[in-house]
Formats: C-alpha cells, sequence, structure tokens
C-alpha cells in the first residue's frame, strides 16, 4: 500500500504518516482471545493484538494460531449467574457484549453504558459520544 518497492517505509515513517491521517495504533497485551461462532469458539492464548482507531472506529487485529473447540448445544460461554442477569437487563434488546464494550471504552459502569446504549438505540458509536 505505501511506499511500493522491496523494502517498503522503516516502521517509524509508516507509524508518523499514520498519525497524520489520523489512524492510532496501539499494542494490546492480551492474555487471551476468544471468538464465538454458533457452533465453535477460537480460542488464541499467545496471540498478538493491536488496536487500530480511526475516523472513529476501532479495529482488532489478532495475529496468531487459535485452537477450535465445537460448541455444545446450549453452551454460549455464559455461566447461570451471567445469564439470569442477561435476562433481566435483556429487555431491552441490548446485547450484553454491546454493554461491556462500550462500558470498557468510556470508563463507566456497565448499567450507565447500558442507558447510555438504549438512550442511543442500540448505536455503540453514539453511546460512547453521549457517555464522553
Amino acid at each position: 500500500m505505501f511506499g511500493g518497492g522491496g523494502g517498503g517505509l522503516n516502521p517509524r515513517k509508516m507509524k508518523q504518516m499514520m498519525e497524520q491521517m489520523g489512524i492510532d495504533m496501539e499494542d494490546i497485551d492480551a492474555e487471551e482471545v476468544i471468538i464465538r461462532t454458533p457452533d465453535k469458539e477460537l480460542y488464541f492464548t499467545d496471540a498478538e493484538v493491536q488496536l487500530m482507531e480511526a475516523q472513529g472506529q476501532s479495529t482488532y487485529q489478532v495475529v496468531g494460531e487459535p485452537e477450535e473447540r465445537a460448541l455444545e448445544a446450549g453452551d454460549d460461554g455464559e455461566s447461570e449467574a451471567d445469564a439470569s442477569a442477561g435476562d433481566a437487563a435483556g429487555d431491552s434488546g441490548i446485547p450484553d457484549d454491546d454493554v461491556e464494550l462500550v462500558a470498557m471504552r468510556a470508563g463507566v459502569d456497565e448499567e450507565t453504558a447500558r442507558e447510555a446504549l438504549e438512550a442511543e438505540d442500540g448505536d455503540l458509536a453514539g453511546a460512547v459520544e453521549r457517555l464522553e
């Protein structure tokens, strides 16, 4: 993408160009990453994770070799306590994952994050902006 030829740009120059374009990158010291699909989990234990923020969007890049685990029927990774809490709060139709993401991003508790998401009709970016 940048630089064409054999060597490309050195990492420092690339970082300067990205900063000029408003792109911010950060390494995340992740201990584990789990990607859950309807029928399996991809479980990374030694993954390299980078967060790239540009134009109000966050993109996570995960590099590593996952273990693959099949999910059993009814196994969605939630404990019974999580499931009952999700059901009680789930009446709003806001997914718990969205609530956790907004709470983490805006640095607020989950109840405040849920209220902001409800006020913004589930719009993640709008909820974060409301709380910042």
